[in-house]
């Protein structure tokens, strides 16, 4: 249901209903890509059936999916083809295209490639929490988090947004589980990590499938490396990488979580979001009081 997991926080005061927001996400559905057109962003049905709603509430809870489409044209493609016709102009015409043409060549290039490339979709998934206040995202990348962010800010009135900030830095916070060799009550420190120096060097020191209770990672951050990501299990049910900008990576859920969970095919989706919300419900607030709460921006 979740591999990342970005984290806003909703502001006080929002009050549209399941049906209201469906409507307005009815305003944007996602359409494939017109011929010349080299990206397409929409909404579809989050449980993957077509003309399905595209708001789904499982156990109080809202999950939507923005579905994302491109179309693949190496810039490569357009710069060999823009050589050719810059060539032959030249050679029929014995003088060279200057820049403004060359660039009218290459927007020319570009809407008679566009039709023949290739198309990709990607989506994501959003998760609405109405009672704790809390959208999540499963957005690999902050960019496309923000992109996400402000479609729904501009078609759901009345809806604020601010990410989560914490008291002590996830950089701070992973340096000193590490330093101390000592993990916040209910979390353990797996067996990857990234330490990266802040000064010009830019140096990066990487671990994978390492053991982190060691002298040699201790001396890594007291000569001036930080952490960067750190791979962490809450509760033994679930796993993750953080990183410095409070990003999960890797989400899983291990299979303890699973046990006694209903396997027909019929509930699967329903399913799998009541399990990955209820055990992030618990696992979100227990990793921000590890990092010293919350941090409340006044106003």
């Amino acid at each position: 249901m979740f591999k990342n997991v970005i984290m806003y926080r909703i502001a006080p005061g929002w009050s549209l209903t399941a049906e209201q927001v469906e409507a307005r996400l009815q305003d944007n559905p996602f359409v494939e890509c017109g011929a010349s057109q080299e990206k397409s962003v929409g909404w579809v049905a989050p449980r993957g059936e077509a003309n399905g709603p595209l708001l789904e509430a499982v156990a109080g809870q809202w999950i939507l999916k923005l579905m994302l489409e491109v179309r693949a044209l190496p810039a490569s493609v357009v710069n060999r083809k823009a050589q050719e016709r810059v060539a032959q102009i030249e050679a029929s015409t014995g003088r060279k295209p200057g820049k403004k043409e060359t660039r009218d060549l290459k927007d020319d290039i570009r809407l008679e490639l566009l039709p023949m490339a290739f198309t990709k979709q990607s989506s994501t998934r959003v998760w609405l929490d109405r009672e704790a206040q809390l959208l999540v995202t499963d957005a690999g990348s902050q960019a496309r988090a923000d992109e996400l962010i402000t479609l729904l800010v501009q078609g759901l009135p009345g809806l604020a947004l601010s990410l989560i900030d914490t008291q002590i830095s996830p950089g701070a916070a992973m340096a000193d589980w590490l330093v101390s060799q000592e993990a916040p009550q209910g979390f353990s420190v797996d067996r990857e990590c990234e330490l990266k120096a802040a000064d010009e060097s830019k140096a990066v020191v990487r671990y994978a499938r390492h053991r982190l209770d060691t002298e040699e990672v201790k001396q890594h951050i007291e000569g001036g490396k930080m952490p960067t990501r750190l791979a962490l299990t809450w509760n033994d049910r679930v796993s993750f990488v953080l990183t410095e900008g409070l990003q999960l990576k890797k989400l899983a859920f291990l299979d303890v979580v699973f046990e006694g969970a209903s396997a027909g095919k019929d509930d699967g989706f329903d399913a799998d979001v009541a399990i990955a919300t209820a055990e992030l419900q618990k696992a979100l607030p227990a990793l921000l009081e590890a990092l010293g709460g919350e941090r409340v921006l006044p106003g």
